[in-house]
């Protein structure tokens, strides 16, 4: 495992390096994440996610039941949010928002569950803070978000 983490980081740095225009090194860092999420899958044969056509890899747990949330609902939601197989950045307990206000993997996800459901996001960089990071979230970071749905309004 560590080694393939180690050639995907050299190449990493590599694409990094080449220049080029910024929706072409957007385009190879989407390349990039997509393989280490599948990297990381395929050494965690129990994660059976699945691939949405955005590049975000999703795992119901337990999908929940009633209404499922819409972008302009408000969800509640406990979560928390870690580099993909690695360090916590951030949790939160009954925390409330529009769907619509949330990065771009929530919107895309949390749609798939009801309340009382729960899933974990393998989320590409492009889908969450890309370029820019946030906090202490680095740039270009793949993250993981293991979400319990709470309510929808």
């Amino acid at each position: 495992m560590k080694k393939y983490i180690l050639l995907l980081s050299a190449f990493v740095i590599f694409l990094t390096s080449c220049g080029g225009s910024m929706s072409g090194q957007m385009a190879q860092q989407a390349k990039v994440d997509d393989s280490l999420i599948r990297v990381y899958l395929k050494a965690n044969p129990q994660i059976k996610a699945v691939k949405d056509p955005s590049g975000l890899y999703y795992q119901i747990v337990k999908p929940g039941t009633g209404v499922a949330p819409t972008e302009g609902s408000t969800v509640t939601v406990n979560y928390t949010c870690s580099l993909m197989g690695g360090q916590l950045y951030d949790k939160g307990s009954n925390f409330s928002s529009p769907l619509s206000g949330l990065v771009k993997a929530w919107q895309i996800g949390v749609p798939h569950l009801k309340p009382g459901g729960n899933m974990i996001l393998y989320v590409p960089s492009h889908l969450a803070y890309g370029v820019n990071g946030a906090g202490p979230i680095p740039e270009n970071a793949v993250l993981t978000f293991d979400i319990d749905l709470i309510s929808v309004q």
